[in-house]
């Protein structure tokens, strides 16, 4: 079965490097073409994009629109960018914000897709072989317009299995031919123990060696938000908060057709009403596809089938800096990506079917499948462990049927372009890879089919915000100009791009003498005050707007995005003058966003489920004379009093802010303090690797210890898991 597997697979290399090799001069003339109409777009880029507030002040007053676009992730903005370089008048809605939805919530790959390759070959189906040519030629676009916000990245596919080897290696290098010019840099095989160098977490038992092949992989929110700041800058009117309500429909004067002729919107900041008209509606809102097409038509039937990917985030000691790996074959079929990002490791991702929704939750099941997964590819000698978890979260993938074929009841591969009787375009399916040939193919559609005066596309080889004058030692010059520390100019440079000297501008002075200007949200990661203020003029309205999207801090760790919340919404408060009342709104909205969506429930089900404490009699007995030393009283709890008192005699002092939500993270009945039982709970969990990195913990063990000693404890946060 394997040999005939191979077979088959060497079979289909033939005919995919012929067509690969005739495609190649085409797609090399293509793209010459489209470079040179790049620089040919027939409005001028302005050199800052309007304030939110003009936006809105345009939507009203524009009398039409060519284009109005409803759907504000990557494929919405994609159109929206690709209209607007077209001279088209373009105007997009957004009820939440930009990259609210699935287009923040994904593996962070640019990729054309191994496992669609694999299927090709398989199933000797070529409009897969098409869909990953495409998007092989889109990730190279993506890579060119955007080099700060991504880049080529390693990923190693361990093969455990001799007969494995030639059958995996074919693969993929028909990967990298289909690539053909546009090939990052070629695969290649690694023997057993050069692999185990390379990735030291790696199992090593039964290991034979191993292939390496090169894709993208992006910042996916900043990318999602530099197309629509792009778009913005070429005149695009781009209003996230404002949610669609209602098409407007008209009588045609010529057919007497009723035809989509604007929508009905509210802007959700303020609550006003108004309506914006355009020649062309399109629907570009991903899992909300047939929610916006029934305002068109309550009869049609539903083409999107919402499936749940889940991803996880662990520390960055278990993977290498620069090196994924790939799980070609899990337990139930599917692939799972093992990857470096933001100097920690994603993992994910699942596939399952779910109901629309704008605020999927992460399931617990979800995230041991997961992590049982990791656990059958690294070493015995990592310890895989539930508590890692630092964040998790869930996107809605829109798979779709074609309303268009024949058989509506299979999922359509590709992405669809349907135009409804009434003229509504929508736009469904698709990957974030090919959002630009998506965005193409969809305003070639609304061109052709309401006559609207405009040439052909420009967006290949268009530079995206921040692009134009990034190089990889930019951030240098923000060092020696600015007196940043190295690791934040990085950041803000991988980012921003040329535009993070306008972030260094604005950074607030230390006070130190070291780093003069930059001060940091939470200690351990990147993002600086300043951020703040300039995600507010990148249209950030709320606090969740700035811990997932304008910064990544919700994704990486949601304890320390919760410890920066307060000054947050001071500083925010302060830009878009709340009230107290509105600070305190947005507090408890960015903390039921990091409870629910980001994986925190999570955290203090892990310790509610381990109510069965399952310690050994000595170590009850040792724990509770630890808690004592705190519990002088003999209480049954333990407040930020307690603390401080133990932590006043052995000549040390932590704010009392830090001390709230040091006990925080324990306090389960959230009774402002800590009984007993639950810091045996948490004691328990913390043996059976449920939870890691309690602050309280290592407090408690190491005051018992400087009780005795009278040496100084460090109050750091050891990592903190979910």
């Amino acid at each position: 079965m394997a040999f005939q597997k191979a077979v088959k697979g060497a079979a289909l290399i033939g005919g995919g490097a012929m067509a690969t090799v005739f495609g190649l001069s085409q797609f090399a003339q293509y793209r010459n073409q489209h470079v040179q109409a790049a620089e040919a777009v027939p409005v001028p880029l302005k050199d800052h994009f309007p304030t939110r507030e003009e936006q809105i002040q345009t939507l009203k007053t524009t009398s039409e629109f060519d284009v109005l676009i409803i759907g504000g992730g990557a494929t919405g903005c994609g159109c929206a960018l690709d209209a607007v370089t077209r001279g088209l008048k373009t105007a997009l809605l957004e009820r939440d914000d930009f990259s609210s939805g699935t287009s923040s919530r994904s593996t962070k790959l640019i990729h054309g897709g191994v496992r669609y390759l694999q299927k090709a070959i398989m199933n000797l189906d070529l409009e897969q072989y098409r869909m990953v040519k495409e998007a092989l030629e889109e990730r190279a676009n993506l890579l060119e317009i955007a080099p700060h916000l991504s880049a080529p990245l390693p990923i190693m596919l361990p093969v455990y299995k001799w007969w494995q080897l030639p059958y995996y290696w074919f693969g993929i290098k028909l990967y990298d031919l289909v690539a053909g010019s546009q090939c990052l840099k070629s695969s290649y095989v690694l023997s057993k123990s050069r692999a185990l160098e390379l990735f030291p977490m790696l199992r090593k038992d039964d290991l034979v060696g191993a292939i390496v092949y090169y894709d993208g992989q992006h910042n996916d929110a900043r990318m999602n938000l530099a197309i629509a700041l792009t778009a913005a800058r070429y005149g695009a009117a781009m209003a996230n908060y404002a949610e669609v309500l209602r098409l407007l429909k008209g009588r045609d004067p010529a057919s007497g057709k009723e035809r989509v002729c604007g929508v009905r919107c509210r802007d959700v900041l303020t609550g006003q009403e108004f309506d914006v008209k355009a020649k062309c509606v399109i629907n570009a809102t991903g899992p909300f596809t047939d929610s916006v097409r029934k305002m068109d038509d309550q009869q049609l039937p539903n083409i999107c089938q919402p499936s749940a990917g889940v991803h996880i985030v662990m520390p960055g000691y278990y993977s290498p800096d620069n090196m994924g790996l790939l799980d070609p074959a899990t337990s139930d079929g599917r692939v799972i990506f093992f990857l470096p990002w933001e100097k920690m490791t994603i993992a994910g991702t699942t596939d399952s079917p779910t109901d629309v929704t704008s605020h999927p939750i992460p399931t617990e099941e979800d995230i041991n499948f997961i992590l049982n997964e990791v656990r059958n590819y690294l070493s015995v000698d990592v310890e895989v462990r539930r508590g890692d978890v630092l964040a998790a979260w869930s996107g809605i993938r829109p798979l779709v049927t074609d309303p268009n074929s024949k058989d509506t009841q299979s999922i359509s591969r590709n992405h669809v372009v349907n135009i409804s009787e009434s003229g509504l375009v929508t736009i469904a399916g698709g990957k974030w890879t090919t959002y630009r040939a998506m965005a193409q193919d969809t305003i070639d559609a609304a061109v052709q089919a309401h006559g609207l005066k405009a040439g052909s596309s420009k967006t290949i080889g268009l530079q995206l915000l921040g692009a134009e004058d990034w190089s990889p030692t930019l951030y240098i010059r923000l060092v020696q100009d600015y007196g940043l520390e190295s690791e934040v100019a990085q950041h803000l440079a991988s980012t921003y791009g040329d535009k993070a000297f306008e972030v260094a501008k604005i950074a607030q002075v230390t006070g130190k003498r070291w780093p003069i200007v930059g001060k940091r949200l939470v200690s351990e990661f990147p993002y600086i005050e300043a951020e703040v203020v300039y995600g507010v003029k990148e249209y950030a309205r709320t606090v969740v707007d700035i811990i997932s999207r304008r910064t990544r801090l919700a994704f990486l760790n949601v304890q320390a995005a919760e410890e920066a919340l307060p000054r947050i919404v001071e500083i925010m408060g302060k830009e878009l003058n709340w009230s107290e009342q509105k600070k305190k709104e947005e507090l408890e909205a960015a903390k039921r966003f990091l409870y629910f969506e980001m994986g925190y429930k999570v955290k203090s089900d892990q310790l509610a489920n381990s109510s069965e404490i399952s310690l050994l009699p000595s170590d009850i007995e040792r724990y509770k004379k630890r808690f004592h030393m705190f519990d002088k009283e003999n209480k049954g709890f333990i407040t930020i009093l307690d603390v401080q008192r133990v932590l006043e005699s052995i000549s040390m002092q932590i704010d009392e802010n830090t001390l709230h939500e040091i006990l925080n993270e324990v306090d389960l009945n959230k009774n402002g303090q800590v009984e007993l039982n639950e810091f045996l709970q948490l004691m328990s969990a913390i043996q059976k690797g449920h939870v890691s990195g309690s602050r309280l913990a290592v407090l408690m063990k190491t005051a018992e210890e400087n009780l005795r000693q009278r040496s100084v404890i460090p109050v750091d946060r050891s990592g903190g898991g979910l």
